[in-house]
């Protein structure tokens, strides 16, 4: 009999759900110059405002690294869809500054568990050698929602208000639920979908942790002391700080530096995400052939994210001076796509190295990607408070991602480190 492949299936239940996550989030970027207007808020506010997911997001994504662990992504997933579909409806209830931030923190608290629930799913429900690139189809729809967002929302808050906007995407999230509890069980063995050469296939190569380490003290201290692990922990926060920087300013500086308007900016933002969904999707890809190419984890994943931030740490340099608007265009459409080109890889070494721990593991980076995601806007919102330009922060990115670069070449080692933990 042949095996069926409903593995897949689950893969664009979570490409789904990524894609709605995403759309959710990066709505309010769009929204805030018209948000500033009606409830009156400063610069400063705004940044505030959109760096307020980041703390909820910090508050749950560790945590919920080690729930997707214990009861699995299927109820943690449910419960956290439910939760930020709530938080979108609020956001386009919001009468003033306390209401947006405190609807922002709610959306960054339920939207925490997504990515643990994710990799906790993948690492249970894909064969090693296709998690990078099963991981790639999903986190392809960050850019791809980045990409296909702009021009959604921007065309809505035209068409409509910014509160009836948030109203449309509240429906648009809750609606998810229901396919996911249908469909979803936290053990493919579990699934009436699921036949036995397709079980058989998804745990061929499957790895165990070592007994030693199975929980307790002994594997948080290889969580939060292996080398590779921390080094990845690291470049994830950097490539959050690029993330949450474009994803929250980018509308509002090509309006500032270039003066284009609500509609025209939802165009100019399809590019860089659009080179960052195929970059991200052929490296992903590329990193599994490496992997089975070579059999070392140290060319498949570290000379990838080395690569891809030491591009993107080039690509800002430009930008920060002064560029006409073609060429900041171009080089913004590099640095995001070179960001997030090894966005699969960050995950699938969390997989490498504890494959049974993989989405505690996942909490703990997605923890330090939280703190980006609070950084990122606020301090930017800051020194244009102070300073009124975007320069300080296209360079502080370019000095993060050399710092990540040093980092990943000096310490990422995950063959050794695999068989040290």
């Amino acid at each position: 009999m042949a095996a069926t492949r409903f593995r897949f299936v689950v893969v664009l239940l979570l490409f789904a759900i990524t894609v709605v996550n995403y759309i959710d989030r990066a709505a309010i970027a769009y929204a805030i110059p018209l948000m500033e207007q009606s409830l009156g808020l400063s610069k400063f506010d705004a940044g505030t405002i959109l760096g307020a997911f980041g703390l909820g997001y910090a508050i749950t994504t560790l945590l919920s690294g080690f729930a997707v662990d214990r009861w699995g992504a299927r109820i943690v997933l449910a419960v956290a869809a439910v939760l930020w579909s709530l938080s979108i409806g609020l956001t386009g209830a919001a009468t003033g500054f306390a209401a947006l931030y405190a609807a922002r923190v709610l959306l960054g608290v339920a939207e925490g568990p997504n990515f643990p629930a994710l990799t906790g799913a993948v690492s249970r429900w894909l064969p090693p050698q296709e998690q990078a690139r099963a991981l790639a189809y999903a986190l392809v729809s960050v850019p791809l929602a980045l990409a296909i967002g702009g021009p959604i929302v921007t065309q809505l808050l035209a068409v409509l208000d910014w509160r009836w906007t948030f109203g449309v995407l509240f429906l648009i999230s809750v609606a998810w639920v229901p396919l996911w509890v249908l469909l979803f069980r936290n053990d493919p063995a579990q699934s009436r979908h699921v036949n036995a050469e397709e079980l058989a296939r998804i745990r061929t190569g499957a790895l165990a942790a070592p007994a030693a380490h199975a929980g307790g003290g002994g594997m948080v201290r290889v969580l939060l002391t292996n080398p590779t692990l921390v080094v990845n922990y690291w470049a994830f926060f950097v490539f959050g700080y690029f993330l949450f920087f474009f994803m929250t300013w980018l509308p509002s500086y090509l309006h500032q530096a270039y003066g284009l308007d609500l509609t025209t900016v939802g165009a100019f933002t399809v590019l860089p995400w659009l080179a960052a969904a195929v970059v991200l999707w052929a490296l992903g890809h590329w990193s599994d052939h490496l992997l089975k190419t070579t059999g070392r984890l140290r060319v498949a994943r570290s000379y990838l994210i080395a690569g891809t931030q030491f591009i993107a740490a080039l690509a800002v340099l430009p930008v920060a001076f002064g560029v006409s608007l073609p060429v900041a265009v171009a080089c913004i459409t590099v640095a995001v796509a070179a960001s997030m080109g090894a966005n699969a890889a960050y995950y699938a070494v969390n997989v490498d190295i504890v494959p049974q721990r993989a989405a505690t593991a996942l909490g703990i980076m997605d923890f330090g990607f939280a703190l980006a995601g609070f950084l990122a806007p606020a301090l930017t919102g800051w020194v244009l408070h102070l300073r009124g330009s975007f320069a300080d922060g296209f360079l502080l990115m370019a000095a993060l991602g050399a710092s990540s670069v040093v980092l990943v070449l000096l310490f990422h080692h995950p063959d050794r480190d695999r068989a040290a933990s």
